[in-house]
């Protein structure tokens, strides 16, 4: 566990403040995670972005009228932190009774605080329920690998030794699973998300790259992480023109978190999928 968890709210009983409380951010530095998967800031091999959306934000208008809406926030992958999730949905509950004039003095707000804890500007938006309904439900890109048949029998953690390319064969393929799962390092609770793999490069088998994401299903790590090392195991075996990995995970507490990694600058999908 990274020690700074250990002081977090995260697997312990919390009061609920219903007033605008920003010191519940807490902040987990980046630095130790990378530190295990032999990276820097300096030596990050992608790019991206963490989009995390809040399905529970309500605040109050001047008439003391409530309003629902649903956020949006983007945070850089290379910042220096990231921020724990329970005090995240700790401080989203904290402005249910706090007044704001409108929806832009809402967000500065929400960009201050957020970028604040993230050590690195974080992108708000604040969207009507009317907005993000009209978008519909996505389907990920791609084949669907779920449906091959392979024998897996240790799931405790991660084994890149299980996948396979073939050298000499070069492709530019979109796949995805919903078979991802993984532990929170803390409470143990189960994490669950669906994975894509977008790549130019040396044909991934694609039934060994099942089995492996399927390897994560007892390991405790936090979603950042999770994508982070899948995306590095890829980029050494297959030695790509082009990679991007991402998770879209289903939300607890009212927040889903979706780390998406890539050698190229990217503008991701942040549509829910049916089980967001």
């Amino acid at each position: 566990m990274h020690p700074a968890v250990e002081h977090s709210p995260l697997g312990k009983s919390s009061e609920y403040i219903a007033i605008y409380s920003p010191s519940l951010l807490f902040p987990i530095p980046r630095a130790p995670k990378w530190a295990e998967l032999g990276l820097t800031a300096e030596t990050l091999p992608y790019q991206g972005v963490d989009l995390w959306n809040c399905f529970e934000l309500s605040w109050l208008l001047p008439s003391g009228k409530p309003v629902v809406a649903i956020g949006e926030f983007a945070i850089a992958a290379d910042s220096p932190n990231i921020i724990e999730s329970k005090s995240f949905k700790l401080y989203l509950n904290s402005l249910n009774q706090t007044v704001f004039a409108d929806t832009d003095e809402l967000v500065a707000v929400l960009q201050a605080d957020l970028s604040a804890a993230a050590g690195k500007p974080v992108a708000v938006r604040v969207r009507s329920l009317g907005e993000v309904a009209a978008e519909g439900v996505a389907t990920l890109p791609g084949a669907c690998i779920d449906e091959l048949d392979v024998a897996i029998s240790n799931y405790a953690q991660p084994q890149p030794q299980l996948l396979r390319c073939e050298p000499g064969r070069i492709v530019e393929e979109s796949l995805h699973s919903h078979l991802l799962k993984s532990n929170c390092p803390v409470t143990g609770q189960p994490d669950w998300g669906s994975l894509v793999v977008q790549y130019r490069g040396a044909a991934l088998d694609h039934a060994s790259l099942l089995a492996y994401l399927v390897s994560f299903r007892q390991h405790a790590d936090f979603h950042e992480q999770c994508v982070e090392r899948i995306f590095l195991d890829l980029l050494r075996l297959l030695e790509p023109e082009q990679l991007t990995v991402y998770a879209r995970y289903v939300r607890r507490g009212g927040l889903d978190i979706n780390p998406y990694r890539s050698t190229a600058a990217i503008r991701p999908d942040n549509r829910r999928l049916v089980r967001q």
